[in-house]
């Protein structure tokens, strides 16, 4: 299927080569790009490598989500149907704080980013917006979790969605990081991670995971690489559990295209990888060099 990958990447590069950039800025950490093109407007970072990753929204229905890893991250709310915290690792253009907002009102949600600049961003151009119960904290994500053990803080819900431009930060990947993620969450907390399947760290990533939670959901859906990891602090959630929270779901994710009944079926316990493989630590994570092999 990695030609389907590469021919969605090749018509969206052609039809966004025609958007015009309307803001563009250097950060302590990147160059930060907004380009709109025919109702899209997307976010994009530039790195040293010249790659790029994109946040876009529909000015007309602001609230449909454009990427397909987008609607797959609500996967999580058939494990976790009712959050009552929620901790979100990297904004972007806060697509999914807001979207989590507005689909559990009544939920605190904390948002980490590291950039003070994409928090700028995301608030003048992508209707990004703090309240009473959405908080912004521009600081590490690592840092920000070791400081919420220290006070005590857990969380029904931590969502792992940052990256730096190329790939997630290799600090963010490791088996002790993971411990400190799964030491926040409630008795019966959850946490879902934005991965990718066709990354050369595909077996590390999951051997890392299966190391830390034993079993996980791996959710892979369409054309997009995208892989959704959930895993939770006690036991998955049935395959039937998953269908009859799907239903009730279905109505309130419509409006943002989110697919939710087609992924019970997709959602996967198998381990499709090399379990040989050494997982990711603080002592071994060359993440740039398995990445680039």
């Amino acid at each position: 299927m990695r030609h389907w990958y590469v021919l969605f990447f090749i018509t969206f590069f052609i039809n966004f080569t025609d958007a015009r950039e309307i803001h563009r800025e250097q950060s302590l950490y990147q160059t930060i790009l907004v380009s709109e093109s025919n109702f899209r407007r997307c976010l994009q970072f530039a790195v040293k490598r010249d790659q790029k990753n994109q946040t876009c929204f529909d000015t007309r229905y602001p609230k449909k989500m454009v990427f397909t890893y987008a609607r797959m991250m609500m996967s999580v709310l058939l494990v976790q149907p009712n959050p009552r915290s929620i901790l979100i690792i990297g904004l972007g253009g806060g697509t999914l704080p807001v979207a989590l907002n507005e689909l559990l009102p009544e939920a605190r949600i904390d948002v980490v980013e590291i950039d003070p600049i994409v928090v700028e961003v995301a608030k003048r151009y992508f209707n990004f917006k703090t309240n009473a119960h959405i908080k912004v904290h521009v600081q590490d994500g690592r840092v920000f979790i070791k400081r919420a053990q220290f006070q005590n803080t857990q969380y029904d819900l931590v969502i792992l969605d940052a990256f730096n431009g190329d790939y997630i930060p290799e600090h963010l990947m490791t088996k002790e990081f993971l411990e400190e993620v799964r030491d926040l969450l409630v008795p019966s907390g959850t946490i879902a991670a934005n991965t990718f399947s066709i990354s050369k760290l595909y077996d590390h990533e999951s051997e890392t995971y299966r190391a830390v939670f034993d079993t996980f959901f791996s959710l892979q859906y369409g054309e997009t690489s995208n892989r959704i990891l959930i895993a939770n602090s006690e036991s998955l959630p049935s395959r039937q559990q998953l269908m009859t929270r799907a239903e009730a779901w279905e109505n309130r994710l419509r409006p943002y295209g989110v697919p939710i009944k087609n992924f019970p079926k997709a959602m996967t316990t198998r381990r499709d990888w090399d379990q040989s493989a050494r997982p990711l630590t603080d002592q071994y994570s060359p993440a740039n060099l398995l990445r680039n092999q």
